[in-house]
């Protein structure tokens, strides 16, 4: 099946080049099953948060002015292995929403607190831009790949 999206991987809103490795987390209660975990070397006390940006209305052009900026910070989580995934959230469904834009946001990465989450997300250029009417940060618990 070919990838109707690739744009979506060479800009760094997907998996390849930002899983970190996997381990396999035993028992039979909540949570078994694989957990991603930290490169080897990291602090293994960092945790996983979910980042969720809420566009405004009519942000479509101000998120294309400021994207570069905001794929550079998602670039470095990457490199650094800390991001699980990243992406846009189309406002219609269709991979490619056209003037419809999107609706947000969804960054799953690695930081050492809630605070640590919390702080780089409001540093995030699309919050500075007036993309984002709202911001939630929650830690997340990675179950299955």
């Amino acid at each position: 099946m070919a990838r109707r999206c690739p744009e979506l991987w060479r800009t760094g809103y997907g998996l390849r080049g930002g899983v970190s490795s996997v381990r396999m987390n035993g028992g039979s209660g909540p949570g078994a099953g694989y957990n991603p975990g930290s490169p080897p070397g990291r602090d293994t006390a960092a945790m996983w948060y979910a980042i969720e940006g809420h566009d405004g209305s009519d942000v479509l052009g101000k998120r294309l002015e400021a994207r570069a900026a905001h794929l550079a910070r998602l670039h470095a989580l990457r490199d650094a292995g800390r991001l699980l995934l990243a992406g846009p959230c189309p406002a219609i469904d269709a991979e490619d929403p056209g003037p419809a834009g999107f609706s947000g946001s969804i960054v799953i990465a690695e930081f050492e607190s809630l605070e640590a989450a919390r702080d780089w997300a409001a540093a995030d250029p699309y919050v500075d831009a007036g993309v984002y009417a709202r911001v939630d940060v929650r830690p997340f618990r990675p179950v299955l790949p």
